[in-house]
């Protein structure tokens, strides 16, 4: 069973016996607390902590409902590890609240499609339509960069995943493009013409990538999930041991048959 945590664990840390604390991770008195978000993460992390078992490695999973807290509860000790994050963000974040974080695996690709409950192609959404984005900054940066090379507008020249919406070049459909929590999106749906989703919010919501994108990232997406811990874990025994049960045959094909290629296993 995942537990669901939406807010910081700061006060039950707080509230731990430092005896607990210091006991090995990994154990039935001391679990290796991993937070991931809804969906796909929690899904294959059940299934780690399956094999993990075997290993005589015991996780706890808890589960968040916004990119920002996994990390923060990680960076104060709440969490061991997290995963549901790509580079660009995490680098994102440790530059810009000074995080103690590294990543040390790779794990899911989850493609960002467009999506719109209205339009079969983003050719037919009509000018001056709103279309949402993720207000953070990575994965806004990436759907920009995706709506422009589906010809939603023109970035300039340059611009990657860290694009904002200064730097549309050319909108000749006067498309407006609004910014929302990433785990609202798919919720947005109804109120705007298209919007942009990550797949593990976009799963959960009954949106297929394969079958229900208007517009799809390719399938070499640089933005390859991963395994976060704290910069002093790096090299913990334990840490080998959580990325040896992810990385096994049994979750690449537990990705490939539950997914069906909407996510990709990474390693």
């Amino acid at each position: 069973m995942i537990e669901r945590r939406p807010l910081l664990l700061a006060a039950l840390a707080a509230a731990a016996p430092a005896t607990a604390r210091a006991q090995e991770i990994g154990t039935a008195q001391r679990p290796l607390r991993i937070g991931v978000t809804a969906g796909p993460h929690a899904q294959v992390m059940e299934q780690v902590r399956t094999l993990a078992a075997r290993d005589g490695l015991v996780l706890r999973i808890i589960e968040f409902q916004d990119y920002i807290q996994p990390n923060a509860a990680l960076a104060a000790g709440d969490l061991d590890a997290n995963s549901y994050q790509h580079q660009p963000f995490l680098d994102q974040q440790v530059r810009d609240r000074n995080l103690p974080l590294v990543a040390v695996a790779r794990t899911l690709t989850f493609p960002l499609g467009v999506y719109s409950r209205q339009h079969k192609t983003l050719a037919d959404v009509p000018a001056g339509s709103r279309i949402a984005i993720p207000n953070d900054p990575t994965n806004g940066g990436r759907a920009l960069v995706l709506l422009a090379g589906a010809g939603a507008f023109t970035l300039r020249p340059g611009a990657d995943f860290r694009a904002t919406v200064a730097d549309i070049a050319a909108n000749p459909r006067r498309l407006r493009v609004i910014e929302l929590d990433a785990a609202q999106l798919p919720r947005a749906l109804d109120e705007v013409a298209a919007a942009t989703i990550n797949s593990n919010f976009a799963l959960p919501a009954g949106l297929n990538p394969t079958r229900d994108a208007i517009a799809l990232e390719s399938a070499d997406s640089p933005y390859a999930n991963l395994i976060a811990v704290r910069r002093q874990d790096r090299e913990a025994a334990w840490v080998a041991r959580l990325v040896a049960a992810y990385q096994s045959p049994a979750i690449k094909e537990f990705v490939a048959t539950t997914f069906q290629g909407a996510v990709l296993p990474a390693f």
